[in-house]
C-alpha cells in the first residue's frame, strides 16, 4: 500500500494501484453495505457525462426511454430456465414487507427482461405495435461475492435497452446497430479501442441466441468486457406470450434484444488510461477539461486581485465555449499540492497564472499527457482550448490502441497460448467445445472474450486445444479478464 498521496505503482501491483485511485481521485467511498460503494461528486459527474452522451446517441436512433419498477415477482423468473439459471446464485429476495411475510417472495431486478417481457405481452397485439424502442436508466443489483469498486459492486448504475420487433432479421439490425453504438461510444467519448465480436455459447448472456460485446485491454493486458447487446430471438417472447397478429392475420411471437452499458465503464476509463500518477480523464467525458490554478502570495492583496481578474475572465471566456472549467483558489494549499492533486484526477488541461504572468502577458498550460509546460498569449489561449482538447483525446486514443496492438498475439499451438496469454491478448483457432473453453479457463484463466467480427481467419486450422476443426470462421480472442 502506498503512503500519503503516493499511488503503488502499476507495475508492483496493478489491483492495489486500481483501489487507491478509485478513493484518492475522489471517485467513490466505501458503503457500510457490503459490496456496494458511495459514488462521490466527481465519479457522478462522470457518470452523468457518460449518461448524458450516450443517451443522446439512443435518442438519434430512434429510442425513448421510460422506468421499470425495482422488485419483480419471483414467478417471472421461472418462466424462461435459462434466464433463472443464470441469475438465481444473484437474486436478492424480498420476503417480508409491512411487518409481514408476503404471499410471493420479490426479487430486486439484477435485469428487467422479466418484468418487461411481462408488459410488452399487454402493449403488444398487432404488427403495427411493433417496433418497441424502449430503454431504461436505472440501478440493479446482483449479490457477487468478490467486489471492488465500479468493475464489480453489488448494486450498479446501467442502461438497459430493451427492444421487441415483428420479425428476426429487423431485431438483428437492431442488435448489431446498439454494438456500433457502444463502439463508436467508447472511441469517440472515451477514447478507448474497442474490438467487436460475438460471444461463444459458453460466454452468451442467460437467455440470449446471440451475445454481441465490446472488449478493452486495460493497461495490465487484461480485459474488460465494456458494453454487450444480446438478439433474444422469440425465448423471452415465447415465455411472455408477446405475439402479435402478422401481416397475414397470422399469430407471431415477437423477436427482443437486450443491450446495456454500466458504471463498469468508468473502470474502463480508471484502467485503459490512467498511469502511475493517477487518472487521466478522457476530455469529452471528464468532469473538468481544465483546471485554473492562481498563484500569488497569501499576503499580496494587490496582486491576488489582479491574478483573479484574469482567471474570472478567462474562466467566463472558456465557459462561453461550453469548456468544463473549474478555478482552484482554495487557500492554505501550496500550488504544488493543488497540481498534484489534478494530476491524480486526471483533469487534461491545467492552467497557470500568476502576476509574471500577467506581465508578460501569458500563462503557463500544462497538458496530463505531456511533461513540459507551454507558454501561451493570454489574448490567444481561450481560443486554443478547443484544438487542445481535441489533440488531446486523439493523442489518448493512440496511447491506448498503440499498447493494445502491441499486447495482441496469434499463437499456433497451446503452448504458445499458455506462455502468450500472460502478456495480453491472444487469437488462437478454437473448436468452440464448452468443456475445452472451461479446460483452458481452469489451467490459464483465460477465457474466451469473442469471436471478433473483424480478425485472422481461422479456415483450415486446428483448435490450438483439442485439435479438432476449428467452430468458427475466425480465430477467438482469449485473454485473463476482470
Amino acid at each position: 500500500m502506498a503512503k500519503g498521496n503516493k499511488l503503488t505503482p502499476q507495475s508492483q501491483d496493478f489491483s492495489a494501484w486500481y483501489n487507491e485511485i478509485v478513493y484518492k481521485a475522489d471517485l467513490a467511498d466505501l458503503s457500510p453495505v457490503r459490496g456496494s460503494m458511495v459514488i462521490k461528486p466527481y465519479g457522478y459527474a462522470l457518470w452523468e457525462n457518460i449518461q448524458h452522451n450516450l443517451d443522446q446517441m439512443f435518442k438519434d436512433t430512434g429510442h425513448e426511454n421510460l422506468y421499470f419498477p425495482l422488485l419483480i415477482p419471483m414467478s417471472f423468473f421461472q418462466r424462461e430456465a435459462h434466464h433463472v439459471e443464470g441469475f438465481s446464485p444473484e437474486l436478492a429476495v424480498v420476503t417480508h414487507a409491512g411487518g409481514k411475510e408476503l404471499e410471493e417472495p420479490l426479487a430486486i431486478r439484477p435485469t428487467s427482461e422479466t418484468i418487461i417481457g411481462e408488459m410488452y405481452s399487454k402493449w403488444v397485439q398487432s404488427y403495427r405495435d411493433l417496433p418497441l424502442l424502449y430503454n431504461q436508466w436505472a440501478n440493479v443489483l446482483r449479490w457477487e461475492m468478490r467486489t471492488r469498486p465500479f468493475l464489480r459492486t453489488t448494486e450498479f448504475l446501467w442502461q438497459e435497452g430493451h427492444t421487441a420487433h415483428a420479425t428476426a432479421d429487423e431485431a438483428m439490425a437492431e442488435t448489431k446497430q446498439m454494438l456500433n453504438v457502444y463502439t463508436e461510444f467508447a472511441e469517440h467519448f472515451g477514447a478507448i479501442p474497442v474490438i467487436r465480436g460475438e460471444k461463444t455459447a459458453g460466454e452468451r448472456f442467460a437467455g440470449a441466441q446471440m451475445t454481441l460485446t465490446i472488449e478493452a485491454m486495460m493497461r495490465d493486458t487484461k480485459a474488460l468486457q465494456s458494453g454487450t447487446s444480446h438478439y433474444m430471438g422469440t425465448n423471452f417472447a415465447q415465455a411472455f406470450n408477446i405475439s402479435f397478429n402478422d401481416e397475414n392475420n397470422e399469430q407471431a411471437f415477437a423477436h427482443t434484444t437486450s443491450w446495456g452499458l454500466s458504471t463498469r465503464f468508468i473502470g474502463a476509463i480508471i484502467m485503459t488510461h490512467g498511469d502511475d500518477q493517477g487518472l487521466i480523464m478522457p476530455p469529452r467525458l471528464a468532469p473538468t477539461q481544465v483546471v485554473i490554478v492562481p498563484i500569488y502570495r497569501r499576503d499580496d492583496e494587490a496582486a491576488k486581485a489582479q491574478v483573479m481578474t484574469e482567471v474570472d475572465k478567462l474562466a467566463k471566456q472558456l465557459k462561453v465555449k461550453n469548456i468544463r472549467v473549474k478555478i482552484d483558489s482554495r487557500e492554505g494549499m501550496s500550488p504544488g499540492f493543488k497540481f498534484n492533486e489534478w494530476e491524480q484526477k486526471g483533469v487534461p488541461l491545467r492552467i497557470e497564472l500568476g502576476p509574471k504572468d500577467i506581465e508578460q502577458g501569458t500563462a503557463l498550460v500544462a497538458n496530463r499527457l505531456e511533461a513540459e509546460k507551454e507558454s501561451v498569449k493570454l489574448t490567444e489561449l481561450a481560443d486554443l482550448i478547443p484544438d487542445k482538447l481535441e489533440h488531446f483525446h486523439n493523442a489518448l486514443y493512440q496511447r491506448a490502441k498503440t499498447f493494445r496492438d502491441s499486447h495482441i498475439f496469434e499463437v499456433k499451438d497451446y503452448e504458445e497460448f499458455k506462455e502468450k496469454v500472460e502478456e495480453g491478448f491472444v487469437y488462437a483457432s478454437h473448436c468452440g467445445d464448452p468443456e475445452s473453453e472451461q479446460q483452458i479457463q481452469e489451467e490459464t484463466k483465460a477465457t474466451a472474450r469473442c469471436i471478433p467480427l473483424e480478425g485472422p481467419s481461422a479456415k483450415g486450422i486446428p483448435c490450438i486445444h483439442t485439435g479438432k476443426e476449428s467452430g468458427y470462421e475466425r480465430k477467438v480472442i482469449f485473454a485473463k479478464a476482470y
